[in-house]
């Protein structure tokens, strides 16, 4: 094997073991920014448009006018 295929091969095995250690992480991990409510609306969401108003409505009231609970 010469000294570039080996260096490439260590390099795709070094980056294939850092794609598993970041997927890892996230499934075992789940930073905050994966987190949601109890109603499933992920914490960092931006605010939707009123189509009437248009003014900015937050998600997570949205999704409670619509289940009911408003």
């Amino acid at each position: 094997m010469s000294n570039g295929r080996l260096q490439m091969t260590v390099f795709a095995m070094l980056v294939a073991m850092i794609s598993v250690g970041v997927l890892a992480y996230i499934v075992i991990v789940q930073p905050a920014y994966l987190r949601e409510t109890r109603n499933g609306v992920p914490y960092f969401t931006p605010p939707v448009i009123h189509p009437e108003t248009g003014e900015p409505v937050d998600l997570e009231r949205l999704v409670e006018h619509y289940r009911g609970e408003d």
